[in-house]
């Protein structure tokens, strides 16, 4: 399982993270942030296989993905 952190209070609103997401999780909040944006969030985290291919696309750093590390 992964979780994903956003600095909302960075997010431009780009939707760039929600063209990615193989899994269509990540969506725009029905929230504005201090700048005036709908910032990205994810609905439903244990569906999350941690790609991280939205932290990736995200011109602003604004997504942080942690992964869950398996013990060998």
């Amino acid at each position: 399982m992964a979780l994903i952190t956003f600095r909302e209070e960075r997010c431009k609103g780009c939707r760039l993270c929600t063209t990615v997401c193989p899994k269509n999780l990540v969506v725009m909040s029905g929230q504005i942030n201090d700048m005036g944006y709908h910032p990205a969030s994810v609905l439903e985290m244990e569906k999350c296989t941690g790609c991280a291919l939205c932290a990736m696309i995200c011109p602003d750093l604004v997504i942080e993905v942690q992964r869950e590390v398996k013990a060998v």
